[in-house]
């Protein structure tokens, strides 16, 4: 059984209805009072495959009538029947026997005939609903209207759901009485898969579906004479463990990648009015939707277009840039000038097109725009081999999932070989020169860390010095070093210098640092101390001396849980004070203030914890990368962006004195 219904018996006070729907495509009903006791009462014929939705109405008054019940169903057939059910006094045996004799019209859509308590009710089947090309997961009765009293109106209405992409309002006609679809909303995109169940909002003005991933659909009656529904903004998000995250080089977005296989991109939409002036944060763009698990990216600093960088369950890195259309969408956003030009003349991609069975995204130039429309225009009818092209759209208010899935991707610039495995971890440097990336790895030579010349996208060193996955790399805030650490328990830190012709390395010390995994790495961005975190529970504050050595500075106590992401954000340069946020395998996320410890200073480390945050806040399984948004501005509110293994994307707002 993959369905059921419950409804009370109309004229029956006491008495319980029961349907059920399973795989052997019929409908079962039972009878029963509210003590529990079911009895089985009939089947109900008709579907030919799986039963896939029940509903029962409220009892309807029908051409004089009383107590008629409907019970609408659902099928992979791609069928939808509406049963009635038509209660009257019990007959005796010999008049039940005589009417079976008679052969009308009507015995032959005629169910079977069932007696509840002191009344008999007759099934038959009301009508039989063709419309939809592919299985109908869901049906649902428009919710009743209340009256005065305890009394309620069942609209004659229905919503089905299918995985033809398509939601669809059934209702009589008013003369016929023959049952239409009377509207008829959906999406139009090939990379919808489907719709899995369609609801009624309580006041039946808006409908909703949810497809593949969780994604949400919902359309608004907005019209005033007469019907006009329209697709509306809803929440969105990842539909499996977000893997990494990074703030665009300017704080404005928020960028993430999951094994959802997608890129999203997250910021607060500015240009709308929202109630009591709430400012809400929307998915604005999916630059990638890739084959493969995404575990990494990075932001290109510097000057110049919005470029990132993400690593795959593949062994090649890609590079993408924002097309005109993302530039002008952020500009809507945000409502603040764009920082590369000011007529955007730079940029010749309008967006990005995907193929029907290609992992890279190509671009669709702005002149090419016209040209290309005329060409499609001559094409026959579209088939499973041709899919129509991107719309690359500058949006005035935030994206809706349909378009989200294929208007907003970016071109992808380049691909980054060299790599023996998946990608694992990737960084850049905070001058937008060079990417550091590594891969998953058993052995000395695959865990090599390849360097990468930002522009000419050429492997310019290969750093070696791990034997196992390193699990996080990060540039100190000069570019001066390249800090690693790795599954074989050992930190590294490599000097690094941006030469003409390329980078000069030297591996400056290397130790084993904690007794377990070390998961997490994070530098202080006013000097050349850092953090590392790992699984046997413990935070380590080392600090590089003389430019060739380590020294530990100090030990956190020690954490309830491995820790799996730290995140180091400046407060007081002279002081040397800031604020590193621990985040655990438990989903909490603790932070702790960290001052002193120069050297030169010759002050003390000291090391506090400041603030827990509310578990109801935090995520519900392993954190996996924490970020601080740099702001330009010098505000008293800082910004925490986390993502984890739960599917979410968090942007905690940390006010106060810390």
């Amino acid at each position: 059984m993959v369905s059921l219904s419950l409804a009370v018996l109309p004229g029956q006070g006491g008495y319980l209805i029961l349907a059920m729907g399973g795989l052997d495509h019929k409908i079962h009903i039972y009878c029963g009072d509210k003590a529990g006791k079911f009895i089985k009462a009939c089947e109900l014929k008709g579907h030919s495959d799986w039963i896939r939705s029940l509903d029962f109405s409220l009892p309807v008054m029908m051409d004089g009538e009383r107590h008629n019940l409907f019970l609408v169903s659902s099928s992979q057939d791609r069928t939808i029947r509406i049963w009635k059910m038509t209660s009257e006094a019990a007959a005796s045996g010999s008049s039940l026997q005589l009417r079976k004799e008679t052969i009308e019209m009507t015995s032959y859509i005629e169910g079977p005939l069932f007696v509840a308590g002191s009344t008999s009710y007759q099934v038959s089947l009301e009508s039989l609903l063709v419309g939809h090309e592919d299985w109908v997961y869901s049906v649902e009765w428009q919710p009743p209207t209340l009256l005065t009293g305890d009394e309620a109106h069942q609209p004659m209405s229905i919503l089905s759901a299918s995985m033809d992409k398509m939601m669809m309002i059934w209702r009589p006609e008013k003369t016929t009485g023959l049952w239409i679809d009377s509207v008829t909303v959906g999406e139009l995109s090939h990379s919808a898969l489907g719709f899995y169940g369609g609801l009624w909002q309580p006041d039946g003005r808006s409908i909703l579906a949810h497809g593949y991933g969780g994604s949400f659909h919902m359309w608004r009656d907005v019209g005033l004479d007469s019907e006009n529904w329209q697709p509306q903004i809803v929440p969105s998000g990842h539909f499996a463990p977000v893997s990494d995250l990074t703030w665009a080089r300017s704080g404005q977005y928020l960028l993430s990648v999951s094994h959802d296989q997608t890129t999203r991109i997250f910021a607060p939409w500015r240009n709308q009015v929202n109630p009591g002036d709430m400012i809400y944060w929307r998915e604005i763009a999916r630059p990638q939707i890739h084959g493969h698990d995404l575990n990494c990216v990075t932001f290109i600093q510097g000057s110049g277009n919005h470029r990132f960088v993400s690593g795959a369950d593949e062994k090649v890195s890609r590079v993408f840039e924002a097309p005109l259309s993302f530039l002008k969408t952020l500009q809507q956003a945000t409502l603040l000038k764009p920082d590369i030009s000011e007529d955007f003349d730079n940029v010749q991609v309008l967006g990005a097109n995907m193929s029907a069975l290609g992992l890279s995204q190509k671009p669709i130039y702005t002149h090419g725009v016209k040209e290309s429309s005329i060409s499609n225009s001559n094409d026959g009818p579209d088939s499973m081999e041709t899919i129509p092209d991107a719309v690359p759209t500058v949006f005035t208010e935030p994206p809706v999932e349909d378009q989200l899935a294929w208007n907003t991707l970016w071109p992808e610039s380049h691909k980054l070989y060299g790599h023996g495995n998946e990608l694992f971890s990737i960084c850049c440097d905070y001058e937008g020169k060079l990417v550091a990336s590594s891969c998953k790895a058993q052995s000395a030579a695959v865990a090599e860390i390849w360097l990468w010349e930002v522009g000419t996208w050429k492997a310019v060193a290969r750093l070696q010095s791990h034997s196992l996955t390193v699990t996080q790399m990060e540039f100190s805030r000069n570019n001066a070093f390249l800090l690693s650490v790795s599954r074989d328990r050992h930190l590294s830190i490599f000097s690094i210098r941006k030469t003409e012709g390329g980078a000069e390395h030297r591996l400056v010390a290397k130790l084993e640092a904690h007794k377990r995994i070390i998961w997490a790495c994070s530098w202080n961005p006013f000097g050349y101390e850092f953090a590392t975190g790992s699984r046997d529970k413990s935070v380590k504050i080392w600090c590089v001396e003389d430019a060739s050595s380590v020294k530990l500075l100090a030990t956190l106590p020690q954490f309830r849980d491995s820790v799996t992401a730290l995140a180091w954000m400046g407060r007081d340069r002279a002081s040397n004070a800031g604020i590193v946020a621990a985040g655990m395998d438990n989903g909490l996320i603790e932070l702790w203030s960290v001052s002193g410890g120069r050297a030169s200073s010759g002050t003390q480390l000291s090391v506090a914890c400041v603030l827990r945050f509310d578990p109801l806040l935090c995520h519900v399984s392993t954190v996996h990368r924490l970020r601080w948004r740099c702001s330009t501005d010098e505000k008293s509110t800082l910004e925490l962006a986390s993502c984890g293994a739960d599917h979410t994307v968090r942007v905690f707002e940390v006010c106060g004195s810390i």
